[in-house]
């Protein structure tokens, strides 16, 4: 009988052994569970910032894509902008030296207009000179007429005599 209750003794330590292996390997399992559940819960919250941060990504690509666009816009209308300050610098020489040609040849024009006005007066003045010497000469041809045919008339007064 001894035996058996060495026996006895013997299952029941091995059930107790058993019954506590059971219930750590409960524990174990409830916690191997609950390690099961935060890392599911653990992985969708990654899984959220994943999504979130490709979100992020895409939208910072976008960004940068459009940053370069707007950076070669940016050169583009640069150097438009110096070509036509290039020409802008041109066209004001082109209009100084212009503006300087309008005020030589003003200045060329007023010289000639005072020059041709100088001529007009001195054309008048030649031809009332003028005027005058045909006058002039009108009367000595009266006078020259006259003393020829005075002339005439000495003469043919001689020849009677």
């Amino acid at each position: 009988m001894e035996k058996i209750r060495e026996k006895l003794n013997a299952v029941r330590a091995e059930a107790d052994a058993a019954n506590q292996r059971a219930e750590n390997a409960e524990a174990e399992l409830k916690k191997a569970k609950d390690e099961l559940i935060s890392k599911e819960q653990e992985i969708i919250s990654l899984q959220n910032k994943i999504a979130l941060l490709e979100a992020e990504n895409l939208r910072i690509e976008k960004k940068v894509t459009d940053d370069k666009l707007l950076q070669e816009e940016v050169e583009t209308n640069k150097s438009t902008t110096e070509a036509l300050q290039r020409k802008v610098a041109l066209l004001e020489s082109e209009l100084d030296n212009t503006e300087q040609s309008l005020r030589d040849t003003t200045e060329k024009l007023r010289q000639t207009d005072v020059k041709a006005e100088h001529f007009e007066r001195k054309v008048q003045q030649l031809e009332a000179e003028k005027s005058d010497l045909e006058k002039q000469l009108e009367n000595i041809e009266e006078e020259l007429a006259k003393t020829k045919k005075e002339l005439d008339d000495t003469l043919k007064s001689f020849e009677d005599m």
